[in-house]
């Protein structure tokens, strides 16, 4: 049984019906379908890494946190994209002194996440502005705990550590003065307390601070300057006391080295005069024993006269002799012998 609709309309209305039930409306509505399927203005896909939140008019109307195609209102509704994954901040150097009174130049870098992503809109609306708050606040945290620590907090790790010592200086007797101040804290636990302290002031955007940690810590350019300069003048001035040790030490060998010369030189002196005396008494002993006969007594005179005749008469000399002298007597005697004839052959 069919039903026909005899309730009069107005004119207009029916015309309206007739234009939206006609085939150009029905092209519009299939080419504004497909529109909006290419474009996204009514289908989106959130993906596993990320959070979505539909806004209507610039309020928020739904979170979607599960991966998968969504449908929203085409032109009406917009969407707002937000990383679910651990986010990496990377601030910039930072100056600042430490309790010391040393200024030194710290880069940090953390890793964060957005932990409410309704709050985080609502607050930072995008990541720019979180890592701009992320500068404002981790720079100044960080500016507050290393000038609340010395140099040797923010740089050192260990606590009761011990210098290195040279086992060639320990058995020479030279050691360098060298200490090591010992921690209180170390650089883990100041990198722990920025992170506490920042992730309490944060959570009011919608974000969690995993960690902050010390990427870099280095002096100002002019202040390494002058500490190089002052390192290399302890260095040359250790270096001048080793030379200095050493030139002692080098006198004392070369005094000892002289000493000891000198003992040896002395006793090979003693032991050579000593074998010379017993020498000298020894050839005396054997000359006395060679002249102690008559015979020898005799030679030895009449050669001792020749040797002193010898010097006398070397050179052209006039001498007067008497002949009662003993070189008087030995020459007249001689001279029968000078003047006896050579023999003649037969």
């Amino acid at each position: 049984m069919n039903v026909i609709d005899v309730t009069p309309r107005p004119a207009a209305l029916s015309a309206i019906v007739r234009f939206l039930q006609s085939p150009l409306m029905s092209i519009v509505g299939v080419l504004f379908i497909l529109t909006a399927l290419k474009w996204g203005t009514l289908l989106f896909v959130v993906h596993q890494y990320e959070t979505a939140i539909v806004t209507r008019f610039g309020k928020i109307i739904r979170t979607v946190t599960t991966p998968g195609l969504k449908i929203k209102l085409p032109i009406i509704d917009k969407l707002q994209r937000f990383d679910k994954r651990i986010l990496a901040w990377d601030g910039p150097p930072t100056e600042c002194p430490t309790k010391d009174k040393l200024y030194i130049i710290v880069d940090c870098f953390a890793r964060w996440r957005i932990s409410d992503p309704f709050l985080y809109y609502n607050r930072l609306n995008d990541e720019r502005s979180a890592l701009s708050r992320l500068d404002d606040i981790l720079g100044s945290e960080t500016r507050t705990a290393v000038a609340a620590h010395d140099l040797v907090e923010i740089i050192r790790v260990t606590k009761g550590r011990k210098p290195l010592r040279d086992a060639e200086l320990e058995k020479s007797g030279t050691l360098l003065p060298s200490s090591i101040p010992d921690v209180e804290f170390g650089r883990g636990e100041i990198e722990k307390q920025i992170t506490e302290r920042t992730r309490q002031k944060i959570a009011d955007f919608g974000i969690e601070l995993l960690d902050e940690r010390f990427k870099r810590s280095k002096y100002n350019p002019a202040v390494a300057e002058k500490i190089i300069e002052r390192m290399s003048s302890e260095r040359h001035q250790i270096a001048a006391r080793f030379r200095s040790e050493g030139r002692g030490e080098a006198a004392n060998i070369s005094g000892q080295k002289e000493s000891d010369v000198a003992a040896i030189s002395s006793t090979a002196t003693k032991n050579a005069l000593e074998i010379e005396g017993r020498a000298d008494a020894e050839a005396a002993s054997i000359y006395a024993a060679a002249f102690n006969p008559p015979e020898a007594q005799e030679l030895y005179t009449f050669l001792r006269s020749l040797d002193v005749m010898r010097a006398g008469f070397e050179k052209d000399t006039t001498a007067v002799i008497s002949t009662n002298s003993e070189l008087g007597r030995l020459l007249k005697s001689m001279a029968p012998a000078s003047a006896a004839p050579k023999p003649t052959g037969p």
